[in-house]
């Protein structure tokens, strides 16, 4: 059983489906952060089979809109002194800003590169994302 340590302030984003948390890390810049974090992918869990995990040590702006664009089942637990104090369940947004770009090399917002990035929550249950300028589909492959 591998073992990564508690963290004493900071986030503990779990439940993420296996294999997303490296598009969490890229869509809330984790890189740029100074500040240890861990990511565990394809631990086991007894309700999803396998999931990742990301521990971020340290106070954060934390995007709810982006978890729930990656993976709105994710639990965010908020610590503080070493234990939780709260649990944030992200929800899938109605528009998610600056976080994807449109593919449409004729798309205003490929053109005119200062206009935000804006998608729309087009269809729920496919969890379809579309350009509020063009109408292009979000194609997360």
């Amino acid at each position: 059983m591998l073992n990564i340590s508690g963290i004493e302030e900071g986030y503990v984003i779990d439940h993420i489906r296996a294999g997303k948390s490296m598009d969490i890390y890229k869509y809330l810049k984790l890189d740029k952060l100074d500040c240890q974090v861990a990511i565990i992918k394809n631990a086991t869990s007894s309700k999803m089979g396998k999931k990742d995990i990301i521990k971020v040590q340290g106070n954060m702006d934390l995007n709810l809109d982006i978890l729930g664009f990656v993976d709105d089942q994710i639990t965010v637990n908020i610590i503080k002194g070493g234990k939780i104090v709260a649990k944030q369940k992200p929800k899938l947004p109605q528009t998610i800003a600056n976080v994807i770009r449109c593919k449409n090399p004729r798309c205003i917002s490929s053109v005119e590169q200062e206009l935000p990035q804006i998608f729309k929550l087009t269809d729920t249950e496919t969890r379809t994302y579309r350009c509020i300028y063009c109408d292009e589909k979000f194609d997360s492959k």
